[in-house]
């Protein structure tokens, strides 16, 4: 922010607020291009505007802290600035292009893009011949694929850093190998799923941006809810399915089915933008599009279409979820966000039904395994206090 923005949102003077950054409660680093004028932290502004409001009513502070409000947690994972999204302070857009989801899940996990981890191509992890396991939706079979793991893994106990860092990678693998089925694990994860999925060479960078882009979103609910099971002591595989039953509610990443529900009416009407209209007039929300987080539109959903746009310039479904796109921005001037972008990638990659949540989850795993391991480094349980708002008891109710 500029000095005059942060002081505007504080309600105080310019020079009350260089005090603040003197006193280190306030970040601040020089404009790029000028020698004199400096940025502050959005989020460090923010925070001491929630503590004013807390001082003043510290009721509706609380209630308001688990909303999209004030942070509630440390962590070094992920830092949304308003218009980027960064992994460790590397933009996640750029680490898409230009970084291996292996290398990715290091860094988060690790701090450093150094790590390797266990690597075995042409292995095959998980029996796909269990009754029923093929007619099971991917989260279904997820959860009872890591339960059996669990059990087998004389290691699950194991909270040391890098310990947890190579279960996360045999995890991943595990779900990896679960959209695999009966063909072979590749040498990355990216190609194990083109190889399932029929996919062509232009598609594998758009399957291996869109997973490093699900890589972390900071304390979303899913990994808000990992962190709650990490902090109890519970293994990486739990963490992992407990992140996955928040991932797949229609609030989440199960909102995905919304927008392929969406996209497979819009494609059957002449006129789209008439059609985007008429629901917006019945009340009805544009699945997939606006974020709170991002005042000028999601930068995941931007890089995922570039890539679309690169790879698949006359394919007749971009064109329509392009189209889509203009009309929604004509009618409510919202942009898409990720969840939009991966139901977009799969209709263009012609990717199965259900393959935005399975590409959410298998990304989101390296930020649940992230969360986890800070967690457990701190020994502390999560365990915030409820304000109770029921009946008061009587005098004689303890006596009774």
């Amino acid at each position: 922010m500029s000095a005059s923005d942060a002081a505007a949102a504080l309600r105080v003077s310019r020079a009350t607020l260089y005090a603040y950054v003197s006193r280190g409660y306030i970040r601040s680093q020089a404009t790029a291009g000028s020698t004199r004028e400096r940025q502050y932290s959005r989020d460090d502004v923010e925070r001491l505007r929630r503590r004013a409001e807390e001082r003043r009513n510290p009721d509706t502070a609380a209630a308001h802290a688990l909303q999209w409000g004030l942070p509630i947690l440390e962590s070094a994972i992920a830092l949304i600035d308003g218009s980027h999204l960064y992994y460790r302070g590397h933009e996640a857009v750029r680490l898409a292009r230009e970084r291996s989801i292996e290398e990715v899940a290091s860094l988060v996990w690790c701090g450093s893009f150094a790590s390797r981890f266990e690597r075995k191509p042409g292995e095959r992890l998980v029996d796909q011949g269990a009754p029923g396991g093929g007619t099971l939706p991917f989260v279904a079979r997820a959860h009872r694929a890591l339960a059996a793991a669990s059990a087998r893994d004389p290691m699950v106990s194991d909270v040391r850093p890098e310990a947890v860092a190579q279960c996360g990678w045999r995890i991943l693998r595990l779900l990896t190998s679960l959209v695999v089925g009966k063909h072979r694990m590749a040498a990355t994860i990216e190609l194990s799923l083109a190889r399932a999925w029929d996919i062509r060479a232009g598609g594998v960078d758009i399957l291996r941006a869109a997973l490093i882009l699900c890589a972390d979103h900071e304390l979303n609910v899913s990994s808000f809810t990992a962190r709650c099971v990490a902090s109890a002591g519970s293994n990486p595989y739990a963490v992992v399915i407990a992140g996955l039953a928040a991932l797949e509610g229609p609030r989440h990443g199960g909102a995905g089915a919304r927008v392929e529900s969406m996209l497979t009416s819009l494609r059957r009407t002449r006129d789209l933008r008439a059609a985007v209209d008429a629901r917006l007039r019945r009340g009805e929300r544009l699945e997939g599009f606006g974020h709170p987080l991002y005042r000028d539109g999601d930068p995941r959903a931007t890089a995922l279409f570039d890539l679309l746009r690169r790879q698949y310039a006359t394919s007749t479904e971009l064109r329509f979820v392009l189209d889509v796109t203009e009309a929604a921005a004509v009618a409510s001037g919202d942009a898409p966000n990720l969840d939009f972008a991966l139901a977009s990638v799969a209709r263009v990659l012609r990717l199965p039904d259900g393959a935005p949540l399975t590409l959410f989850a298998l990304g989101r795993t390296i930020g649940w395994i992230g969360h986890a391991i800070e967690q457990y480094a701190t020994g502390h349980l999560i365990r915030p206090r409820a304000k109770y708002v029921g009946p008061v008891p009587s005098p004689t109710a303890a006596l009774q």
